[in-house]
């Protein structure tokens, strides 16, 4: 029987690129967006698309109401990958910022994962992979909003993981590093929303953050295509032994390696030095 996966943040980067490797490779794939004008273009393109927004529960009910009706109750594997970013310092980060990432970061993973684990409960297998982060392992300055989700989702996704032994399902991470993506820009929104930045006590310091924020300097040092990210992923969901974690990226491998071996204080200052 042909398998079938529920993708999340498909619009562009990491999710589309899942979504057209994993449809090559035969699977059924329903790839979502935010946007209907997104799921409109990807419906263009031939696949089952409709919204899905992780920070509107009405949203993740209908998406998943959606999808085990096109599939007759079943579901192999979600892979839950949209999310955004909002750069800023952690002292100038209000709470309705943190509360509007954890929401679509978090909780929407959260939320919708947990409505998905009753059908593969019934029927005996499969994956959940969870898109982490670098950022995950370790934490950079500017990016706090994001850093926070991420740690949290790892604490969340390894005691799931735990859970689920003994039941069929299988509990993912992917951790890329710098991936081609528009992460960059869609922060914009968020920054403008939320940062006061000329009223911060780093007002100088945020004008360099905002040239590298709304410029467009080419690829990042080590920034890989999506399709690297789509190579493990197909990994994680195909394999009999899947992995806990999937490493993506120089950095990411450099940042676990670092996490384990250094001090705190001398981890601190190699991030701090770029």
């Amino acid at each position: 029987m042909q398998r079938s996966v529920l993708i999340t943040g498909c619009s562009s980067g990491i999710g589309l690129d899942a979504a057209r490797g994993l449809r090559a490779r035969g699977w059924r794939v329903f790839a979502t967006c935010r946007q209907e004008a997104d799921c409109d273009t990807l419906r263009a393109e031939g696949f089952e698309s409709f919204t899905l927004d992780y920070a509107d529960e009405a949203s993740i009910g209908a998406a998943v109401d959606e999808t085990l009706s096109r599939t007759g109750g079943t579901l192999d594997a979600l892979y839950n990958n949209g999310a955004f970013a909002c750069p800023g310092a952690v002292e100038d980060l209000p709470r309705g910022a943190l509360r509007a990432i954890f929401e679509t970061n978090l909780f929407g993973y959260h939320d919708l994962t947990r409505r998905l684990i009753p059908t593969m409960r019934a029927q005996g297998h499969g994956r959940i992979v969870n898109c982490s982060s670098v950022l995950g392992l370790v934490g950079l300055s500017w990016r706090g909003a994001y850093v926070s989700t991420k740690f949290a989702m790892e604490g969340l996704t390894d005691v799931l993981r735990i859970e689920m032994r003994g039941t069929g399902i299988e509990v993912i991470l992917i951790e890329p590093g710098p991936i081609t993506s528009r992460i960059r820009a869609n922060a914009i929104p968020h920054f403008e929303k939320w940062i006061d930045w000329e009223g911060s006590a780093r007002a100088e310091e945020y004008r360099t953050l905002r040239s590298r924020l709304y410029e467009d300097r080419g690829p990042d040092r080590f920034e890989l295509p999506a399709a690297a990210v789509t190579k493990k992923l197909i990994h994680a969901l195909e394999s009999p032994r899947p992995r806990a974690r999937y490493y993506v990226t120089t950095p990411t491998y450099l940042m676990g390696m670092a996490r384990r071996l250094l001090p705190t204080r001398a981890l601190d200052w190699l991030i701090a030095k770029g």
